[in-house]
């Protein structure tokens, strides 16, 4: 089993937001970086655990637990030219672009905040605290 930091504004889509979808399922879709793609494409597995980041917010932070539940496969809002990921250079018969099937697992009783996250020198390594770096989906060790 993998595990996984991704991340999503909770103004666009939360944890809340997941819970309340059908089956607490939700494809995790829109994602534009091809480090993240590639993740989703070739390692994401079905059973493999997330935890659910608050990003860009007042208090960003780790708001609960999700699981994967579908691997890999293309992400079909690339190919909807009205819509607001839409990619011209992705077809269905050559997609650019992936996602992946996430499902509630459950929110937190409070929200992990990046600082408190910050504070533990275990977590050094964890590339959410690293500089620079804005990737919307990140591997964790399983100690991490």
């Amino acid at each position: 089993m993998n595990y996984w930091l991704m991340k999503s504004e909770p103004d666009a889509f939360g944890i809340d937001d997941l819970k309340q979808r059908p089956a607490q399922t939700e494809p995790w879709d829109g994602v534009r970086n091809y480090q993240a793609r590639n993740m989703m494409r070739d390692d994401m597995q079905v059973g493999d655990q997330a935890f659910f980041y608050h990003s860009n917010c007042a208090v960003p932070g780790i708001a609960g637990m999700m699981k994967i539940v579908r691997a890999g496969y293309p992400d079909a809002s690339a190919f909807d030219p009205r819509g607001k990921h839409h990619d011209p250079k992705s077809t269905p018969d050559n997609p650019r672009w992936f996602r992946v099937d996430v499902r509630y697992v459950r929110k937190f009783k409070r929200l992990i905040s990046l600082a408190e996250l910050k504070a533990h020198p275990e977590l050094r390594g964890l590339a959410l605290l690293q500089r620079g770096n804005r990737l919307s989906i990140m591997p964790l060790t399983t100690a991490q």
